[in-house]
């Protein structure tokens, strides 16, 4: 049976947040996983309409619900969203929420005449992919460098370095055994292996994406806010204040770099997350973030606010290129709103296990064949092994790879960091200040493009990145 990525890494997610019952939206169609029973609006006077109004929807549809309506805590933070309970989560299934979507209908008439969006569900917001990177990292060739490869120079020495902010999982332990990280600093990874030893899924993310930003630009001050260290996923209404925190505890970054995010079938934000892009609108950070692994053209938040009036000049969204840099890698999202592309299939940086090595369980399988209907070796079928989430039950004999520091890993998670490090380079050998400018001055010099779905796009090429040629895809023994 083929895999069912979303689906197996719903699962996934499920069992890192053991007390949040969850849900696939929209009605089980397999696009974005939301919180049952609950719905997100601004705390204050809209918060009050929209428990009233749910609360005269349900007395007239649905008998005895009612008296469920009700709001969750005290107002969340400087996110400024509360949580308002509209049915008992622990009833139905995780194909999708009636009470929910009755809710958001009951308000769609009120939101028309206020002239604003009042009330969203309270999706997950995860390491963006759907619901997964654009695949597992694969070990590499001992003594292979890595993929950028690390600049040698990248501006002045005597000059003001860029700072960049990764949120993402943690630093794993011995990341400073790479040298490249020298200048990195943050928080670390959370139980980086299970009670076997096993490296957990999605660790070593953070740290993967600060190795890029490294060796496409080494002089650049990296800090990680390991946000995401649980399973790679946070609840919206936590998403905010996590920002938020984020940039209180290091300072507005220049670059803020972010691969994490959510569809939810809308093209005007996710209201969990407006008060901190109205902020970073303020600010003087440029926010680069990863338009999602779905292989859909369906908005990606945060990324698709690149294309939002307002905040063109604060976001730059990235999509990903197959490893050739030819073309689009089949994974990545696309359309209108991804403003620029850089290599995001099979690229090399740190992972773990620089002091000793790690062991690392496949948990998906790949496919037969490209789930996206492309047929280079793609990361849907290329390199082929067999993972434990992906079989009715656990496979007998599920691959199990060793890791010694390096590996390739694949997903627009990765070209958003490398789009990252040559701004930073850029503003560093130009002596540019405004990371904004610098986006607008390396997007206006590019030169070489690439093609993604019939669409000619600006590609983002390192000039220590080194294309590989796209073989044929290899059949799963």
């Amino acid at each position: 049976m083929a895999p069912r990525r979303f689906h197996e890494q719903f699962r996934q997610i499920q069992r890192s947040m053991p007390d949040v019952p969850l849900a696939v939206g929209p009605d089980d169609a397999g696009e974005f996983l939301y919180e049952k029973g609950v719905v997100l609006a601004r705390e204050g006077e809209e918060a009050q309409v929209v428990e009233d109004t749910v609360r005269g929807h349900f007395t007239t549809f649905a008998a005895g619900v009612p008296d469920r309506v009700r709001r969750l805590g005290p107002a969340a933070n400087r996110s400024g969203v509360v949580r308002i309970q509209v049915s008992d989560p622990g009833e139905g299934d995780a194909a999708g929420d009636p009470a929910v979507t009755g809710a958001l209908r009951a308000l769609s008439a009120v939101q028309g005449r206020v002239g604003r969006r009042m009330v969203s569900r309270n999706h997950v917001v995860h390491i963006a992919v759907n619901a997964c990177p654009g695949d597992e990292p694969v070990p590499v060739a001992r003594g292979a460098g890595p993929n950028p490869a690390v600049a040698e120079t990248d501006g002045d020495p005597a000059g003001d370095a860029a700072r960049v902010l990764v949120v993402d999982t943690g630093l794993m332990h011995d990341y400073r055994s790479y040298p490249p990280l020298a200048r990195t600093v943050g928080d670390a990874q959370v139980a980086e292996c299970d009670d076997d030893g096993i490296l957990q899924q999605y660790c070593g993310h953070g740290t993967f994406i600060a190795g890029l930003v490294a060796a496409v630009a080494p002089r650049t001050d990296i800090t990680v806010s390991g946000a995401l260290n649980d399973a790679g996923a946070v609840l919206e209404h936590e998403f905010g204040e996590k920002l938020f925190d984020a940039v209180d505890a290091s300072g507005w970054p220049d670059v803020l770099s972010l691969s994490a995010g959510t569809s939810n079938g809308r093209t005007d934000g996710l209201l969990g997350i407006d008060a901190f892009m109205r902020e970073l609108r303020e600010q003087r950070t440029l926010l680069v973030a990863a338009a999602g692994n779905n292989g859909s053209a369906a908005p990606f938040w945060p990324a698709a606010y690149a294309d939002l009036p307002g905040y063109e000049d604060t976001v730059l969204s990235v999509g990903a290129l197959r490893a050739d840099g030819e073309a689009g890698a089949c994974f990545s999202n696309h359309g209108g709103w991804v403003k620029a592309y850089a290599p995001g299939e099979r690229l090399t940086s740190a992972l773990t296990g620089f002091e000793t090595p790690v062991p690392y369980v496949y948990q998906h399988s790949t496919y037969d064949a490209c789930r996206y209907g492309f047929t280079y070796a793609c990361t849907c079928n290329h390199p082929p092994h067999t993972g434990v989430l992906s079989e009715d039950g656990a496979p007998a004999k599920p691959d199990q790879v060793m890791f010694e520091g390096l590996a390739q890993w694949s997903g627009t998670s990765f070209a958003t960091p490398v789009a990252v490090g040559m701004i930073a380079s850029h503003m560093a050998a130009h002596g540019v200040r405004d990371p904004r400018a610098a986006r607008d001055q390396l997007l206006d010099g590019v030169t070489e493009f690439a093609e993604v779905r019939g669409a000619h796009v600006p590609a983002l090429f390192p000039p220590t990145w080194r294309p590989e040629r796209v073989a044929a895809p290899t059949a799963r023994p």
